[in-house]
């Protein structure tokens, strides 16, 4: 199934100046993701820029190499596109970790994130912290996973925007806690991964209404998701990323 369309845009919202946001792909590889940092200036933003280095050289190593050995994690249950996937977070994980060790925690940064990878018709998404991601296909609006955050916790739909703390993330703790999905694409498919700047504001009819149209280019879905959310006064950076198929 091959990427018909494709558009992803970040920024640093209409009250900050920094962007701790990111992303990056490989359209080579049908590697794909979005980081939402955290930390300050001069943290947040340079973990980002870590992980999108540090995860793209690990897989695209793996990928050249597929006899290379996985030094965190295998397991049967995943391709072995999915297994590179997992070991490239575990492993940028742990660079940014050590580095966090060393350093003040006023000084420490960390990352929400949805990593993800296409072998064939099969996708992987890796989710942690505070990112999410939706499936549209045949009219109808899936949630991939549940974001790692209080909002996950309260289910309160009325003050969402003020519960997308993350739970977890790149350079917290010991141990990554993650979340793994596995799709099957079809043709028609749309793949929607966003940060809380984006969807903190929105409900899903929404997200469901701003890329189900037709008549409206792909980057111009993106721009209206933005402007919907800074409408209703969104106060952080933002970046989505929508995938067609």
């Amino acid at each position: 199934m091959e990427l018909k369309k494709f558009s992803a845009e970040t920024h640093q919202g209409p009250f900050l100046n920094l962007n701790e946001d990111g992303y990056d792909f490989d359209l080579d590889q049908e590697l794909f993701m979005i980081f939402d940092g955290f930390g300050g200036n001069g943290v947040g933003d340079k973990v980002v820029e870590e992980l999108k280095t540090s995860v793209k050289k690990f897989y695209q190593n793996f990928v050249e190499d597929r006899n290379a050995t996985l030094p965190f994690f295998y397991s049967p249950k995943f391709t072995l596109e999915g297994n590179a996937l997992i070991n490239s977070a575990l492993f940028s994980h742990e660079k940014i970790f050590k580095a966090n060790q060393i350093v003040p925690i006023a000084q420490r940064g960390g990352a929400s994130g949805i990593i993800m990878a296409k072998f064939e018709s099969l996708i992987t998404l890796l989710f942690v912290g505070s990112c999410r991601g939706y499936l549209l296909r045949r009219g109808k609006l899936t949630k991939l996973c549940e974001e790692d955050t209080h909002r996950h916790i309260s289910f309160d739909s009325l003050d969402s925007h003020l519960k997308n703390m993350p739970l977890s993330g790149f350079g917290l703790f010991p141990d990554l806690y993650y979340q793994v999905k596995e799709v099957r694409v079809v043709q028609g498919d749309k793949l929607v991964l966003m940060t809380d700047g984006v969807f903190g504001r929105m409900d899903e009819d929404e997200v469901k209404a701003s890329v189900s149209q037709y008549t409206v280019n792909i980057k111009s879905k993106v721009h209206q998701m933005f402007q919907l959310s800074n409408q209703r006064g969104n106060l952080d950076n933002q970046t989505c990323m929508i995938l067609e198929y």
